[in-house]
C-alpha cells in the first residue's frame, strides 16, 4: 500500500497566529475542506473528559473543527458514546453534565451535543464488519451511524489497554454502545454481583432470552447457556450490579477496535485530527490525570486514521522523557529505554491494532510527513 499523506504543525506559536488558527490552517492543507459539507450532518467524534482528569482537549481546539464544517455549510454535532464502567459518563444525563463541566456546551461550540448512544447507552445500530475477524456486525451509537460524514478530533496520550489511545480508539471504542464496548473488551458474558444487585428485575425484562434468572435471595444471576452476549443487561441496571467479564487480551481487543472503526467510518467521507499534547500515561477515562510522559509534540491531521496513529507514535517516540514521569520511573526500573507505550504499559502492543487496520484496509502504516507552518 502506498504512503498516505500525514499533516502537520508544531505548538510554536507568536503574536498574531495563536494555536486556534494554527489548527484552522492545518485542516484547510491538509484537505478537509475537500468533503462536501453542505447541508449534510457531521459528527465529530470527540472524548470529553472524565471529571477529575485534565488533560482532555479544551473546548477551544472543537470550536475550530466546528467552525471550518459551518463555514462549508455543514451541520455538525459533537458526540460521545456512555462509558460500560461506573463513571461520570455513563448514562447520557451524567454524560452531557460531564462535558457541560468541561466546558462543552452549545453556547461555547456553537452546535449542539449529541450522546450518540442514547440514554442509558441501549440506541445502537448494527453494522457489518466485511472481512472482521473477531467482530460480524458492531454495535455503534445511532447519532454517529445516522451522520453522513464522520470527523475524529483526537487527544493522542498513552492508554493501559492497548497502548495508546488516537483515532482508531476513538472511533472505535468510542463509537460502541455500552453492549458493543463490552463486546471489545470482553471474550465471556455478563455477571452480576450480588451484594450490589436490589432484584428489581429491569434486566429480566429487557432480556429477550431468558438469561437473567432471580434467586430465592431475590438476587440476579446470568444464566450462560442462555445469555448471547448483547450486553443490554448493563445498559439497563440501575445499580450497576451486571459487570463485563474484561477478560479479553490486549491485542484481540486492539483488533477488535480496528474492526468497530472500519464500521463507523466505512462508506462515507471520514477524516481525522489528533492533538498530541498533555501526553498522559493513561486514557482521558479516568478521573484524575498523572503529568505528561513527553513533552508537548504538535498537531497532526489526515483523511488516513492509521498513518495518522503511527506518525504520532513515531514522534512521541522520538522524545525525550519527562523526568519524575510514570515512564521515567518504569525506564529507570527496566534499564532500558524502548517503545515509550511499551514500557509505560509492558502488557500492550499497540502495533496489533494498526497492523489489524491496515489488513482491513483502514489506510497504511507508511506515511510521508509534510510540515505546515
Amino acid at each position: 500500500m502506498a504512503p498516505s499523506t500525514v499533516y502537520y504543525t508544531n505548538l510554536r506559536a507568536k503574536p498574531g497566529d495563536n494555536l486556534l488558527q494554527k489548527l484552522h490552517r492545518l485542516l484547510d492543507k491538509a484537505g478537509m475542506g475537500r468533503i462536501d459539507f453542505q447541508d449534510k450532518f457531521v459528527a465529530i467524534k470527540i472524548h470529553f473528559g472524565e471529571p477529575g482528569n485534565l488533560s482532555y482537549l479544551r473546548p477551544n481546539y472543537a470550536k475550530v473543527v466546528v467552525d471550518f464544517v459551518k463555514e462549508r455549510g455543514g451541520r455538525p454535532f459533537l458526540t460521545d458514546c456512555n462509558t460500560l464502567y461506573v463513571g461520570g459518563r455513563k448514562h447520557a444525563l451524567e454524560h452531557l453534565e460531564s462535558a457541560y463541566t468541561n466546558g462543552f456546551n452549545p453556547f461555547t461550540l456553537g452546535c449542539h451535543i449529541l450522546i450518540a448512544d442514547g440514554l442509558k447507552g441501549t440506541d445502537e445500530a448494527y453494522v457489518p464488519v466485511e472481512g472482521g475477524t473477531y467482530v460480524k456486525e458492531a454495535k455503534i451509537g445511532r447519532a454517529i451511524m445516522d451522520a453522513d460524514i464522520v470527523i475524529s478530533l483526537n487527544h493522542f496520550k498513552g492508554h493501559e489497554c492497548t497502548g495508546f489511545g488516537g483515532a482508531l480508539k476513538n472511533l472505535g471504542m468510542g463509537s460502541g454502545s455500552r453492549a458493543g464496548k463490552m463486546e471489545m473488551h470482553s471474550a465471556g458474558k455478563p455477571w452480576c454481583d450480588q451484594e450490589a444487585c436490589i432484584g428489581c428485575g429491569a434486566c429480566q425484562r429487557i432480556c429477550a432470552h431468558g438469561a437473567p434468572v432471580m434467586g430465592e435471595t431475590h438476587r440476579i444471576t446470568i444464566d450462560h447457556d442462555k445469555c448471547v452476549g448483547c450486553g443490554r443487561c448493563i445498559g439497563i441496571c440501575p445499580r450497576d450490579a451486571i459487570q463485563p467479564a474484561h477478560d479479553e487480551s490486549n491485542d484481540i481487543l486492539n483488533c477488535k477496535i480496528a474492526e468497530y472503526t472500519k464500521a463507523v467510518i466505512h462508506g462515507r467521507p471520514n477524516f481525522h485530527i489528533n492533538l498530541v499534547m498533555d501526553v498522559s500515561p493513561n486514557c482521558d477515562c479516568h478521573s484524575e490525570n498523572d503529568v505528561p510522559i513527553v513533552p508537548n509534540v504538535g498537531m497532526f491531521a489526515s483523511f488516513d486514521p492509521v498513518a495518522l496513529d503511527v506518525a504520532c507514535a513515531d514522534a512521541v517516540n522520538r522524545m525525550p522523557v519527562y523526568a519524575g514521569s510514570v515512564l521515567a520511573e518504569h525506564m529507570e526500573a527496566e534499564h532500558t529505554p524502548g517503545d515509550h507505550f511499551h514500557v509505560n504499559h509492558p502488557e500492550t502492543n499497540w502495533r496489533s491494532c494498526v497492523e489489524h487496520a491496515e489488513q482491513l484496509g483502514l489506510g497504511s502504516q507508511a506515511y510521508t510527513l509534510v510540515e505546515i507552518k
